[in-house]
């Protein structure tokens, strides 16, 4: 897709419309990078992969693929200038990663559509390409807590000396680096409270970004986002940034998202998105997940469905979510797609 030339709202209505009415976000990407071995123990958390070991970053992206993803995110939430320059980058160095992170996730769809390409060639045997599916690469920011690494995008509360300005200077020049790097969207995720909605929806305005974004806000109550502030106006602010193509809430527990959607609904016709994570509560002192009430795979997908009848059209998973779960999604959207529209050869 060139970037460039799609209106925003364009961008996402006709991608929509290509994935059949439903498209799929991926998983967790931290637990994932664990289970290959990369060890996350750091300020960083999965954008030290950035620095030890790209590949396995790139193994990744290419699992949710495999599942059915049709929207991949790059490892960039906690990618911050600030937090490289804390470990020793330069500031070009530090803008280098950025970017890089978005070609390793450009690396694994090409590779992706190249496997698809080999696939389809064998299965036809007479060299006909079936159609690929569409895959977006999303660039990943984080907001202001996850930069602290103390658990505060779990809270949203920041402290009187953080204020819109301060926001907006924090986030600029990562948001410029990234807008430029070759994604199809920035998603603006876990975001916590207004205000940095509100900064990032003036970036977006004030620096003339050419790419479309998503805005996707984190709850622990069903009712306001993180801070307290209420679902409604944060979505509100989204609406009204005509740079914003979908709204949302990620990393949020399942049991949460119904009434969220709906109270989304009430304030925007943008697309919903929701990518909530497994149940489990994280525990910022310990930097590690309680299994209390998490969901497994099974339950996790049976609620799509009601999802879907909601208002969500695209859907995937959060934290310590996994190819897995990305897979049932598919296999559940897919019954919907294909009942809801005419497959054209």
């Amino acid at each position: 897709m060139g970037h460039n030339a799609v209106q925003p709202s364009t961008l996402m209505s006709d991608f929509l419309r290509q994935c059949g009415g439903y498209a799929v976000i991926d998983g967790g990407l931290a637990t994932e990078l664990e289970r290959h071995g990369a060890d996350l123990n750091d300020p960083l958390w999965s954008a030290k992969c950035l620095i030890s070991s790209p590949h396995l970053i790139r193994k990744v992206h290419l699992d949710y693929l495999e599942a059915g993803a049709n929207i991949i995110i790059s490892a960039s939430y906690q990618a911050t200038l600030q937090g490289f320059e804390a470990k020793g980058l330069s500031k070009e160095e530090g803008e280098a990663l950025l970017r890089r992170s978005v070609e390793i996730a450009c690396e694994a769809r090409e590779m992706y559509h190249n496997i698809g390409c080999k696939v389809s060639w064998d299965a036809t045997g007479n060299g006909e390409i079936l159609k690929q599916r569409p895959v977006l690469v999303a660039a990943s920011v984080g907001s202001y807590g996850a930069y602290l690494a103390d658990g505060s995008e779990y809270s949203g509360i920041y402290g009187d000396a953080v204020t819109l300005e301060a926001l907006k200077d924090f986030h600029r020049r990562r948001v410029q680096v990234l807008a430029e790097s070759g994604a199809d969207i920035i998603a603006f995720e876990t975001i916590p409270n207004k205000l940095e909605a509100k900064a990032f929806a003036e970036i977006l305005d004030e620096e003339d970004i050419k790419i479309p974004a998503w805005f996707s806000f984190n709850s622990k109550d069903g009712v306001n986002v993180v801070s307290g502030d209420s679902i409604s106006e944060c979505a509100s602010i989204a609406d009204s940034c005509k740079q914003v193509v979908a709204v949302g809430i990620n990393c949020t527990p399942p049991r949460f998202i119904h009434g969220l959607i709906q109270a989304i609904g009430k304030v925007t016709t943008k697309p919903v998105l929701i990518y909530p994570n497994s149940g489990e509560t994280y525990d910022a002192e310990r930097k590690q997940w309680v299994q209390s009430a998490g969901v497994g795979d099974e339950d996790f997908v049976s609620y799509v469905g009601k999802w879907c009848e909601d208002g969500a059209c695209l859907i995937g998973g959060c934290c310590r979510t996994s190819p897995n779960t990305i897979r049932a999604i598919t296999k559940a959207l897919s019954s919907r797609s294909s009942s809801a529209t005419t497959i054209q050869f």
